[in-house]
C-alpha cells in the first residue's frame, strides 16, 4: 500500500518512545511508514532516481506492508535506527556492504530536501560533540562548569587538584562490555590519585563538580519547552530511577529561550537538555542529547510530549 504524504519513523524494533509517537499520529489519521536500516533487504527496499526534471530525486522507500513516495514524504522522525553489521559475511565483504547502505540508502534520504526532519542526522552528528556544545552554551549566556579534556595525566592531576571537587564523564555513550555483561560510563567523582597515565591512550573529560540541588532535563519540541526536576541524592540520576522524583519545572524566560536559540543556531527541531539547579537556584548547563530518551518523563509527569512531536511531525516541511 502507497501511503498519501507519510511520516517516515526511522528506529529499532524495539522502541517504546516511537510507539508513543506513532500513536498519536494513529490519532491523526496521519499515514506511517516505519523501518529499521538494518532490515535492509527482503524486509526493506529503496529505488531512487537522480537527474530528473523537475524533481532532483524520485524514487520509494518499501516495507512489507507499506510503501513511501520519496517526493511525497511530510516529514522524517530519525529516532533510534540501527544500520546492519551483515555477521555472516566476511569482515571485509560486511564492511564494503555496511558502507554501501549508510551511503546509498542513507545518503539517498539525507538528499531529500523537502520533509522537515527530526532531527536530521548529519545535524545530529555534528551536535554530538561536547566541547563544542559547552563553547556554544558559554557563547549564548549559560553558566557551565570549569572543565577540561585532555590526555596528559599531569595536566589532569592539577586540574583535578585545582577544584573543589571534581568529577570525569565520557566524551561520548558506546557500547561497551564486560565479560560478556553491557556496562554503562556514569558520571563519577575522581580525585588527583586516581589519575594514572592510561589517561595518555585517550582524551578524557574532567569537570568541577556543581554543587546542586536538583538535576532538570529539558526537552524541545519545536517551539514547545517541557522541562522537569528530577530530585535524588545521586551524582548520576541515570544510575537508579526508582530513587527519583519528578516535578514539572518552570524555567526562567531567559533560560528557555536560551536553550531554543541553542538548537536554532545547530539547525535541530528537538534536543534534551540536562541541567543543574544549585544552592542558590541558579541553572548550570550540563549537556545536549539531540536525541534523547523522555517517554518515560511523560508517563511520570502527564506532559504532552508525544503529542508534541505528533504535531511537528504531521505539520512536516516547516519551510
Amino acid at each position: 500500500m502507497t501511503e498519501e504524504r507519510p511520516v517516515l519513523v526511522a528506529t529499532e524494533a524495539d522502541d517504546i518512545t516511537a510507539d508513543m509517537v506513532i500513536t498519536e499520529l494513529n490519532r491523526r489519521d496521519v499515514p506511517v511508514v516505519r523501518f529499521n536500516p538494518a532490515d535492509i533487504g527482503e524486509n526493506l527496499t529503496v529505488s531512487a532516481r537522480f537527474g530528473t526534471c523537475p524533481t532532483p530525486v524520485v524514487g520509494q522507500v518499501r516495507t512489507p506492508s507499506r510503501t513511501a513516495d520519496v517526493t511525497q514524504v511530510r516529514s522524517v522522525y530519525w529516532r533510534r535506527p540501527e544500520w546492519p553489521a551483515f555477521p555472516h559475511l566476511s569482515a571485509d565483504d560486511s564492511r564494503f556492504a555496511a558502507a554501501q547502505v549508510r551511503y546509498g540508502f542513507g545518503g539517498t534520504l539525507y538528499a531529500l530536501s523537502g520533509p522537515l526532519w527530526v532531527n536530521h542526522p548529519l545535524r545530529v552528528a555534528a551536535a554530538d560533540y561536547k566541547p563544542a556544545q559547552l563553547v556554544l552554551a558559554q557563547q549564548l549566556g549559560f553558566t557551565i562548569p570549569p572543565t577540561l579534556v585532555t590526555n596528559d595525566p599531569d595536566e589532569a592531576r592539577e586540574f583535578v587538584q585545582a577544584q573543589r571537587q571534581a568529577i570525569f564523564k565520557t566524551l561520548r555513550w558506546t557500547p561497551y562490555t564486560r565479560d560478556g555483561v553491557p556496562v554503562t560510563g556514569w558520571t563519577a567523582p575522581v580525585t588527583p590519585d586516581e589519575i594514572d597515565d592510561s589517561v595518555r591512550v585517550a582524551p578524557h573529560l574532567f569537570q568541577a563538580r556543581v554543587d546542586k540541588v536538583a538535576d532538570v532535563r529539558v526537552l524541545l519540541v519545536g517551539r514547545h519547552t517541557f522541562a522537569v526536576r528530577i530530585d535524588s541524592d545521586l551524582l548520576d540520576w541515570r544510575k537508579d530511577y526508582s530513587a527519583l522524583t519528578y516535578t514539572v519545572e518552570h524555567l526562567p524566560d531567559r533560560v528557555a529561550k536560551g536553550l531554543h536559540a541553542y538548537l536554532d543556531r545547530l539547525d535541530l527541531v528537538s534536543g534534551s537538555f540536562d541541567l543543574a539547579v544549585d544552592r542558590a537556584g541558579d541553572y548550570w548547563w550540563l549537556e545536549l542529547n539531540p536525541n534523547g530518551q523522555w517517554g518515560w518523563l511523560e508517563t511520570e509527569t502527564g506532559l504532552p510530549m508525544s503529542a508534541a512531536f505528533a504535531d511537528l511531525l504531521a505539520q512536516g516541511d516547516h519551510r
